[in-house]
């Protein structure tokens, strides 16, 4: 497998549902399951309003010897917390910043799980910060990041991501269903 493996049952909450996933041709590195290069990553909500996402690195994202590359580590959190913040608001946002601490690194074929989550809420203008961690087997927290997003309307997604028409209004579509505003 050249993702890692997760695990979309591990955590109470239901499957996540990204409104990408309404393109033809979806192949987010982070969150595509169509993407055989990808991370295929499976978010699930908790209780508390964020995301969640277990996850197991094979060799492929190999660093040092039996070590995770931390930009693997890091893109899994960026992933979490635009997911979530998109989910949330109902708006595409794109990354600004971010602040990563590495705890310890991660090891090649050990289970993991990201947890996502921010204060942010619908009609808030932005910029919006979002936060993640990685935590071991043991609840132990492994990475911390803290993210800021920017929020773009849907004619600058539609030029940023290369969309055509159609696909720009079906993504619009779904994320205008996400809006309580």
């Amino acid at each position: 497998m050249t993702g890692p493996t997760t695990d979309a049952g591990s955590r109470d909450g239901v499957a996540a549902e990204l409104p990408w996933r309404v393109l033809p041709d979806y192949q987010c590195f982070g969150c595509s399951p169509a993407n055989e290069r990808g991370l295929r990553l499976q978010f699930r909500h908790t209780p508390d309003g964020g995301l969640t996402c277990a996850l197991t690195f094979d060799r492929t994202f190999e660093s040092y010897p039996g070590v995770v590359h931390g930009g693997m580590s890091a893109t899994v959190c960026d992933e979490i917390m635009g997911n979530l913040l998109v989910l949330r608001l109902g708006v595409s946002v794109f990354t600004t910043s971010m602040r990563t601490r590495y705890v310890e690194p991660l090891a090649i074929g050990a289970t993991y799980h990201c947890t996502a989550s921010t204060d942010a809420v619908a009609g808030d203008n932005g910029p919006y910060t979002a936060h993640a961690q990685i935590t071991d087997a043991a609840g132990q927290a492994v990475v911390f990041v803290t993210g800021s997003y920017q929020p773009i309307t849907p004619e600058q997604a539609k030029a940023r991501m290369a969309m055509s028409d159609d696909e720009a209004r079906l993504v619009d579509q779904a994320l205008s269903a996400l809006r309580t505003d």
